[in-house]
């Protein structure tokens, strides 16, 4: 008889995964789409090759710091938020050890464990390490694995710098009668190939996931052509 496989991660794993995982995955999806509208647009208004060039590092700069500051700041408050959750339960568990003993055993029957067996299993919890029970049972936190600012900084600077280097060179490098189709194909492919690898990490549909960044970042392209081409030909 064959025995079941679970493909799915669990816990902490797949916590810090997905936290990984988003942090990269927006940053290469906003490096690719940004960038690409940014040169696409003003390919709308001059084929200078230099003002190409000038345009897309400048938005890659921007746009990689801008990302591993966001993220930075995001991700501390989150710590900070589980830091300070977990030093409240600390004063907690040493004010009232009992009253939290009585906590955690509730905790545990509405996961399903008869009361017999939560306050079992909560006293064994207690005894091994009460602090560590509780941020896994009532906050939901690993005191081991507490999200790092850093590690989601330097995921979306080097995620974003990566998607934009695609279309920055892709409006450079060809001939300038080949810059905006190569620009255009090369983005929304990589857009497929982003929201794919996401998809499937996450175990979600890859197609629809896909599909949502290839129109996202169509339209993003699309009404920054639109106004470039508005622009130069007024002669802005």
């Amino acid at each position: 008889m064959t025995e079941p496989t679970h493909d799915e991660a669990h816990g902490g794993a797949l916590g810090a995964r997905l936290n990984w995982l988003r942090a990269a995955v927006l940053g290469a999806n906003d490096g690719i789409v940004s960038t690409a509208g940014l040169v696409v647009g003003v390919a709308g208004a001059t084929d200078d090759r230099s003002a190409l060039l000038t345009a897309g590092l400048a938005g890659l700069l921007a746009g990689s710091m801008s990302m591993a500051a966001g993220e930075y700041v995001s991700v501390s408050t989150q710590r900070d938020s589980e830091k300070a959750a977990l030093a409240v339960e600390k004063r907690e568990l040493r004010e009232r050890p009992e009253a939290e003993l009585e906590e955690l055993t509730g905790l545990l029957q509405e996961r399903g464990l008869s009361r017999d067996v939560a306050r079992e299993a909560a006293e064994q919890l207690t005894a091994r390490d009460a602090l560590r029970a509780h941020a896994r049972v009532e906050l939901g936190i690993d005191p081991d694995q507490l999200t790092n600012p850093w590690h989601a900084a330097w995921a979306s600077f080097l995620s974003f710098t990566v998607g934009a280097l695609l279309p920055l060179l892709a409006i450079v490098l060809p001939p300038a009668d080949r810059r905006l189709a190569v620009t255009v194909v090369s983005s929304l492919a990589a857009l497929v190939l982003t929201g794919w690898s996401s998809a499937r990490l996450g175990a979600a549909d890859p197609v629809r996931a896909a599909l949502r960044n290839v129109l996202g970042g169509a339209l993003a392209m699309g009404v920054t052509y639109a106004a470039g081409v508005l622009l130069g030909a007024a002669g802005v």
